[in-house]
């Protein structure tokens, strides 16, 4: 599984914008700073050092206390003679309250992390593809901080916690290449953080949750959809050899005001129809091992996403939308050696054409991540390329069409 993604909205965008911050909700966060991590990834005892880095995110708009925070992370250096390049993307929920000017938080982020591929030992021959450890694991951050307001568009922001992953060593390829569990290799870090926070619009976060505002009534739609394979590309996968046909029902619902001129909406989906055809025989890494193929038939649901949409009230509506979940087959997915369960990443680009008021047609272009993030030692995982279709019903206020 080979993580080379970034994805993370907006970061140094100056077009945000919004009605009366008065009558609006509260505003976005972008912050970016440094971060420290409290031990290398093959830190055995007695023989660890911690790992400098920085890391940059989005915090969504306030909801009763809640807020939807985006959150990347890079470290860089050197133990025991071996390179220690990590990046994680994370994503998750913050819980905060004020106390006089200061803003207190929790917060749990879930995501996954990437390493280079020689993390472990710099002598890699004779290992699959040149890797000593795995390069992809599930990550989690459990922490808090403290918000202080430097000014009517700042503030400093101060963070900590415990992150885990799950990075494992591989014995070399004429033992099968399997990652196993060395003791003392660590999968818990302290984590440290000091970043500037900028709020691009007055009306900061630190305002007290007490104070009212009013709230238009609320613009949904139901999405009926069909996603089709079109090709396999490699980022956070090995497997090229599966394909899926979803059948699915998407719920959008505006939420968060608008970013870089675009409505931001909550969005998940149910998927009732997930139809993998994969490889009927494989080894560890997903590779076939026959010609046949297989038809395993699994469920899915996606509820945490986002969607912007432009031009919203327009005949001709762009979008961008990103949902995250998990799928489950009745078979064993990608390999017969892996997980009936998996951690599931749905993108799409496309366009939305109004066809009477309340009916829309859409058609994109989609990216659709599969993986178990290496909770077991097989993961072979599927990115895969797609085309999509569906038929959305607005169930909120309309407004006639420009």
């Amino acid at each position: 599984m080979r993580i080379h993604f970034f994805l993370l909205f907006g970061l140094t965008c100056p077009f945000l914008h919004a009605a009366d911050p008065a009558n609006s909700p509260p505003p976005f966060q972008i912050y970016a700073g440094y971060s420290w991590l409290s031990n290398s990834f093959n830190g055995l005892s007695g023989s660890g050092q911690p790992l400098n880095g920085m890391n940059a995110g989005l915090v969504f708009p306030e909801w009763r206390h809640l807020r939807i925070k985006l959150d990347y992370s890079l470290y860089r250096g050197t133990n025991l003679g071996d390179p220690q390049h990590a990046f994680f993307i994370l994503s998750g929920g913050q819980y905060g309250t004020t106390f006089h000017r200061e803003r207190f938080y929790a917060e749990a982020l879930a995501g996954e992390g990437s390493l280079n591929g020689t993390w472990f030992s710099t002598a890699n021959s004779g290992y699959r593809n040149g890797n000593t450890g795995t390069i992809a694991s599930f990550a989690e951050f459990l922490g808090g901080g403290i918000d202080t307001p430097i000014g009517q568009h700042a503030a400093f922001r101060v963070e900590g916690g415990v992150q885990h992953s799950n990075f494992d060593p591989i014995t070399p390829e004429a033992e099968n290449g399997v990652p196993y569990h060395l003791a003392g290799i660590p999968d818990y870090f302290g984590r440290f953080s000091a970043s500037m926070v900028w709020i691009p619009r007055l009306g900061s976060a630190i305002l007290p949750s007490s104070e009212r505002r009013s709230h238009p009534p609320v613009e949904s739609e139901m999405v009926i959809e069909s996603l089709n394979s079109m090709g396999h590309i490699h980022l956070f996968s090995d497997a090229w050899w599966s394909y899926l046909n979803v059948e699915g029902v998407e719920y959008d619902r505006h939420s968060w005001g608008r970013i870089i001129g675009a409505d931001v909406d909550y969005s998940a989906e149910i998927l009732p129809v997930v139809i993998l055809r994969q490889p009927s025989k494989t080894d560890i890494w997903g590779d076939p091992l026959s010609q046949s193929h297989e038809t395993v038939p699994g469920v899915g649901i996606l509820p945490l996403g986002a969607r912007l949409i432009w031009f919203d009230h327009a005949h001709v509506k762009p979008y961008y939308a990103i949902k995250a979940g998990m799928t489950g087959y009745t078979k064993k997915a990608f390999s017969q050696y892996a997980t009936y369960q998996d951690f599931a990443l749905d993108q799409s680009v496309g366009v939305q054409f109004r066809l009477y008021d309340r009916i829309d047609f859409r058609a994109a272009f989609g990216f659709f991540h599969q993986s178990n993030g290496f909770v077991v030692p097989s993961n072979p995982g599927l990115d895969e390329m797609n085309w999509n279709t569906g038929l959305s019903y607005h169930l909120g206020r309309l407004h006639p069409a420009p």
